[in-house]
């Protein structure tokens, strides 16, 4: 029996674990209480760590056609499927799809995005399409990146405005905040106050000091209500960094809170209230998560939240919303050329890209539609669309009808039985962990790496070879060594840094060499020898319960890479949605609409194969209020169908007043009933697809973020 540490790759709060391990089993996981940011606080789904790693249904060896195989023969199954694509109909003719847990991978911060590179197709899509690419898009708009993201400063705000978000289910997200809910509490136990706006009474709104219902998908209303009553009381504060003003002002002009508030649900006086609060507090910070981005005006949503941060002087200051800064990031200034979309079209629906990638609302339509650069092979790494994707049950037609495919996964789901091939990564305690991408949304800033907890297995490569397989593949060079890709995207990491220093690189593994040169290089790196106390690799070995970095600073004007130099407020793209707001002011509104919900112990689709999270009673229901139910006859626990434009289901329903009339709840990520797949304990719990309703003709025009909130359905007893 031994102790080891390491960081939870679960969810974006990056929580510290502390695993207690017998011979070759994670046997018990629990909060490491020295963690420097987390301080001992574990979900349910970090506790289970170690049921996750050995669940008896996870992929070991690949399979070719549903058969174990050995690597070689499985590699080789992949040199016949793709190459001959790729030398016939080209490059276009293969897309790739990214799951969410590339985000909590090493290999998915190192390796994707050369693989991307070495593929050379267009057609590129991930979760980032039905989840937050409106947040991206309207950040590189103001920002002049879409990776310059502020965050609420939770630990020193006074006053927080949170607008579709749960964090008392689902944690952080675009923020990560290990112990979310013991860091708003602490609002409140400081004095200050926290409100919560949401069409549901969930969790996190019932701790809130106020909890304001509102209609889905109209936040934009309420913020624009907001904006306007800024403007007219002249509490608007401008910082000097801050360009392209008037336009928002006029703008703003046709949003007056007797305006909006029948249309969001929300008192004109109270949107007053709200503005008043947020310009006379001494700290305060505007959040909004999912449920402001998968909407139809998910993008000028977005916006708006840093618009009243900006106007209420809360952008870039302690206790308001702040910029991290990642510790394998420089943080330098640099000169910014702005942000722009539609560097290409979508083939079929001329859908703009945007952040190099395509809608993935469309990814059916490239697959079904005959013609030159017809998608006939897919490439998927840790994703599930047959779950996540809007009109899913046409994309599992899809891909039933593909020439290739082949997945990166460790589960045969929903998606992944659809593969010629599938190459399962090793275990998460067989590999280091670092998080690229939640360090750089981090509340505070702080550093962690996790070795591999277990030694690994030399029968099975590690997921960077895999990549590395795969993009020697495409490149028609399958012969080459893995090693020959690991030692290339070395140099590259080290063409800036003078030959005589390359010997201090250290780490075990082409992972960590990696790390090493960008936390050396990183604005808290030793410089390559030039700062002897300052960050690398063997340090944060060294400190297996992080090192903290401090609290957010003010990083304006080195975060900013717009053109101008500035926070540009307004630009023309953003100034034409508000005006298509606007025009839907007076938009027919009735009927019921569908919202989805999350749970503390799921996380989209790939949780739901371990016994302790799926355990208690029946989760996967419609939430439907009281008063609609007596409407449409419906009695709690009876089983009811919805139907939208895109396609049906039927579900038990739940009456319950969590839900605002007119609202129906289904959480997603469910739906575990297709043939095919080899996952018996979510079998047992299959729950309903609620992506069978959404439509994937309907998305965010200015980020192609399909809109999975706000669905019109219909309802009857079933």
């Amino acid at each position: 029996m031994r102790t080891a540490y390491r960081t939870c790759p679960l969810c974006e709060a990056a929580c510290g674990l502390e695993l207690t391990i017998d011979a070759d089993r994670v046997v018990a996981a629990r909060g490491d209480r020295e963690h420097v940011f987390s301080h001992g606080f574990v979900c349910p789904k970090g506790a289970t760590f170690g049921q996750l790693t050995d669940d008896p249904d996870r992929l070991r060896r690949p399979l070719v056609k549903g058969v174990e195989v050995s690597w070689a023969e499985a590699f080789a199954a992949v040199r016949a499927g793709l190459r001959p694509i790729i030398e016939r109909y080209g490059a276009q003719a293969v897309a790739l799809y990214l799951g969410n847990p590339n985000a909590h991978t090493m290999s998915g911060g190192l390796y994707v995005t050369p693989l991307i590179r070495s593929l050379g197709s267009r057609n590129v899509y991930s979760a980032s399409t039905v989840d937050q690419m409106p947040k991206h898009v309207s950040c590189g708009y103001l920002f002049g990146n879409p990776l310059t993201i502020p965050v609420p400063d939770l630990d020193r705000t006074d006053f927080l405005l949170m607008l579709g978000a749960n964090p008392w289910e689902s944690n952080g997200s675009l923020a990560t905040a290990a112990d979310f809910p013991g860091r708003l509490k602490a609002i409140q136990a400081r004095g200050g106050r926290f409100v919560v706006v949401d069409p549901r009474r969930t969790r996190t709104a019932e701790h809130a000091d106020e909890h304001l219902w509102i209609r889905p998908g109209t936040d934009a209303y309420l913020l624009f209500g907001i904006v306007h009553t800024l403007f007219a009381e002249d509490l608007a504060t401008i910082p000097e960094y801050v360009s392209r003003v008037e336009p928002v002002r006029e703008l703003a002009g046709d949003f007056p809170p007797e305006r909006v508030a029948d249309v969001c649900g929300i008192p004109a006086e109270r949107i007053r209230g709200l503005a008043r609060e947020l310009a006379a507090a001494p700290t305060a910070a505007v959040y909004g998560r999912i449920g402001t981005c998968t909407v139809e005006f998910g993008t000028v949503t977005s916006w708006l939240i840093d618009v009243v941060n900006i106007l209420t002087g809360n952008l870039d200051r302690p206790g308001g919303v702040m910029f991290p800064l990642a510790p394998h990031l420089s943080g330098a200034a640099k000169p910014g050329k702005g942000f722009r979309t539609g560097r290409w079209h979508s083939r079929v629906r001329g859908l703009p890209e945007v952040k190099g990638e395509l809608p993935v609302a469309t990814l059916a339509d490239e697959i079904e539609t005959p013609g030159d650069e017809q998608v006939r092979a897919l490439i998927t790494i840790a994703g599930n669309p047959v779950l996540s994707t809007p009109n899913s049950g046409r994309l599992d037609r899809a891909l039933s009808g593909l020439d290739f495919m082949v997945s990166v996964d460790p589960y045969l789901n929903e998606t992944t039985r659809h593969a010629d091939v599938v190459l399962p990564p090793t275990d998460s305690v067989r590999k280091g962990h670092y998080d690229f991408s939640f360090l750089a949304l981090s509340v505070r800033n702080f550093a962690a790496y996790s070795p591999p907890v277990l030694p690994p297995d030399p029968a099975v490569p590690d997921e960077c070879d895999i990549l590395a397989r795969l993009m020697l593949i495409v490149l028609g060079q399958d012969g080459e060594d893995p090693a020959v890709v690991h030692d290339e995207l070395l140099r590259q990491a080290l063409r800036r840094v003078p030959e005589e220093r390359h010997g201090l690189v250290t780490g075990d593994h082409p992972a960590e060499r990696l790390l090493d040169v960008a936390l050396r290089a990183g604005a808290y790196g030793d410089g390559f020898g030039e700062n002897p106390d300052g960050l690398t690799l063997d340090r944060l070995k060294a400190a297996p319960h992080g090192i903290d970095l401090g609290p957010l600073r003010p990083r304006i004007p080195a975060a900013l890479r717009t053109a101008s130099g500035t926070v540009e407020l307004c630009v023309p793209e953003l100034a034409a949605e508000a005006e298509r707001l606007r025009k839907a002011l007076d938009r027919e509104r009735g009927g019921l609409v569908l919202v989805g919900r999350r749970h503390l112990r799921s996380n989209n689709s790939w949780m739901h194969n371990v016994p302790a999270l799926v355990k208690g009673r029946d989760r996967c229901t419609l939430q439907i209020h009281p008063a609609d139910a007596e409407r449409l006859a419906v009695a709690d626990g009876e089983a009811v169908q919805v139907t939208s434009r895109a396609g049906g289901l039927v579900a038990r329903a739940e009456v319950t007043d969590r839900v605002m009339p007119g609202v129906v709840s289904l959480p997603h990520g469910w739906g575990h009933d297709l043939p095919g797949t080899r996952m018996a304990v979510a079998a047992e719990r299959p729950g309903v697809n609620s992506n069978l309703l959404t439509d994937e003709l309907v998305i965010d025009p200015l980020s192609g973020n399909s809109v999975l909130n706000g669905i019109p359905v219909e309802l009857k007893p079933a």
